[in-house]
């Protein structure tokens, strides 16, 4: 675990929102070393929260990330765990405990592609799929779940005992021919989310998603990062630009917020329109 917690001396080098309406609060941010994770990690910290980064591999890129929080006048740690094993999630919400206190906001955010047409796909990139996008999902909510409630509310810092957020796809809604695992994990979150959201609402536990459209990461980079591919992925998304993790760091910023605090059981798509079937704009 690599831990740093007091501002550097050019705190001020980045602007920090100027109203942090996280402050108190302390985030839970898995797969938050790059792309959509760090982007919502960086939201989240610049809103007042204390950040928890969340890595499998790449440790570097982690530490660049809570370095740049702290250096913005922000708290954060990282912290090593695969969210498909039960001991390395329980290790995970310990050390936050013990570093920052509680846990007030889980982004369930790790998640992976192993793509191949379904007569060519093998158990294991079936299995590892499921693994991290649908039972990293549970673990993580499990653990946050159990957490809220053992600390119970906090009125004074939120008005709900804790906020979960998953980062699901469009693909909970539009199939995807040759990534049928990695839709079926993501049609599986939303049932997922909205099982616990029907469940926890009377304990003010509030539970949403997030649904991506074409985001510019590495994890689809091939889609994006020439002009040609870009030109084509376009005509799947009726806004007319592709979008930024950052995009999606706001939306969670807001979404974990008292902003949104009538907002439950609800996916978010941020998309450009991608669920609007633009193939059919012109009829069908």
């Amino acid at each position: 675990m690599t831990d740093v917690n007091k501002p550097a001396a050019n705190a001020g080098a980045t602007e920090r929102d100027q109203s942090p309406h996280l402050a108190g609060q302390t985030a839970v941010v898995t797969g938050a070393n790059s792309g959509i994770g760090e982007a919502i990690a960086r939201a989240l910290a610049a809103r007042g929260a204390a950040v928890v980064v969340n890595y499998h591999a790449h440790p570097d890129d982690a530490d660049r990330v809570v370095r740049d929080i702290v250096a913005a006048g922000g708290r954060a740690t990282a912290v090593a765990a695969d969210v498909s094993k039960e001991a390395d999630v329980d290790s995970l919400f310990a050390a936050t405990v013990r570093e920052f206190g509680t846990v007030d906001i889980l982004v369930s955010n790790a998640g992976l592609q192993q793509d191949a047409a379904l007569a060519d796909m093998t158990l294991a990139q079936w299995q590892k799929v499921i693994d991290v996008n649908l039972t990293g999902g549970f673990l993580c909510a499990r653990a946050a779940v159990r957490e809220f409630l053992r600390r119970g509310p906090r009125p004074a810092v939120s008005r709900a005992t804790g906020k979960i957020i998953f980062t699901s796809s469009v693909h909970e809604a539009i199939p995807w021919a040759g990534h049928a695992n990695y839709a079926a994990s993501k049609g599986g979150i939303k049932l997922l989310m909205e099982s616990i959201a029907q469940e926890l609402g009377p304990r003010r536990i509030r539970v949403n998603s997030i649904a991506p459209g074409a985001i510019k990461t590495n994890i689809n980079v091939e889609a994006w990062s020439t002009p040609e591919a870009e030109r084509k992925l376009l005509k799947l998304i009726p806004y007319g630009r592709v979008g930024d993790p950052d995009d999606i760091g706001r939306v969670a910023a807001w979404l974990a917020s008292d902003d949104a605090d009538y907002v439950h059981g609800a996916t978010l798509f941020v998309d450009g329109g991608m669920t609007l079937y633009p193939g059919f704009a012109g009829g069908g």
